[in-house]
């Protein structure tokens, strides 16, 4: 049986005064846009819905989540260009930090059809390059960013509520919080446009699915123990991993605080590639992430053995 993880760069040990806890905006040379980041005080969730019909939500654990800041949106496209493109982001001698191994390739094809660049999510990325995108913003600015723990990830998205959703129960709100099916008109759109949940996150539900950092496992929720801090699925493959949130095609049940959907080799089906891009998917449109910033970060060492084990360093 493989364990869920405690790991102690992910645990908060020391508490946060609160002046040092605010939101911030991340800002990035070579363009305008910042990345807006909100803190997420400590507290308690309850992992999964005992109502629901999934049996990956169940049985129902409650955990405690340390502090720590979120983006507020998704990571708009704009952003991730900064870390993609070879002309905005040079070295000190002015030549292409481009490598194809830390840092994006070229994608076979526009990963997002045509849907919308600046303003809107980035989106297509494999959760490695999100990955990629997490250290390399962590190197530059020399804070510690990553991708959220799916329980990081549903306490997030559900801001206190014990509901399906973080408004309440009434499906009918939902056009008023997120892009789906019914409203979306079938593509995603520029972030930030509909209402915040109550922690002031945009987009949390809809619009793209979001990667976490956990590896997908169907029976996860029945090896935690309720009280754990912080429940954490070490990568032991390359699918499945776990996205949350629901997109702009999902349906309402999907755009859920408790739904988990794993990623699948399908979202690669279409790339001709021998071997199949590090970087890109050319079926998964709809998946995109926001990162997090852990309120007290790990040590060198701590972050060193992370970036290691989920870059496979």
């Amino acid at each position: 049986m493989r364990t869920i993880a405690c790991v102690i760069l992910l645990c908060l040990t020391t508490a946060i005064k609160s002046q040092d806890f605010e939101t911030y905006e991340q800002s990035l040379m070579g363009v305008e846009s910042v990345i807006e980041m909100v803190p997420i005080q400590a507290g308690e969730v309850s992992l999964g819905d005992e109502k629901s019909k999934e049996p990956d939500e169940k049985p129902v654990r409650n955990v405690s989540i340390p502090a720590f800041w979120m983006s507020s949106t998704e990571i708009t496209h704009d952003i991730f260009m900064v870390f993609r493109d070879p002309e905005i982001d040079l070295d000190a001698e002015g030549k292409s930090r481009t490598d194809g191994i830390s840092r994006p390739s070229a994608p076979y094809e526009d990963p997002v059809f045509g849907m919308g660049k600046e303003g809107f999510p980035a989106a297509g990325m494999t959760q490695f390059s999100a990955l990629q995108f997490c250290k390399w913003l962590s190197d530059k600015t020399g804070h510690f960013y990553r991708l959220p723990t799916e329980a990081e990830w549903e306490y997030a998205c559900g801001a206190g509520s014990d509901q399906k959703y973080f408004f309440g129960k009434k499906k009918k709100l939902l056009k008023e919080y997120g892009w789906f099916d019914k409203n979306s008109g079938g593509s995603f759109r520029k972030v930030g446009q509909l209402k915040p949940n109550p922690w002031g996150l945009y987009d949390i539900i809809g619009n793209v699915a979001e990667w976490t950092l956990d590896q997908y496992d169907a029976n996860a929720y029945v090896e935690i123990e309720d009280g754990v801090e912080n429940p954490w699925r070490k990568p032991t493959a390359l699918h499945p991993r776990t996205v949350r949130g629901g997109s702009y095609r999902d349906d309402a049940i999907e755009l859920r605080s408790a739904n988990r959907t794993s990623s699948t080799d399908e979202w690669k089906k279409r790339d001709p590639q021998i071997p199949k891009s590090f970087w890109w998917n050319t079926d998964s449109p709809f998946v995109g992430f926001r990162i997090i910033r852990p309120a007290d970060p790990p040590s060198q060492e701590e972050q060193n053995a992370f970036w290691a084990l989920v870059l496979g360093g």
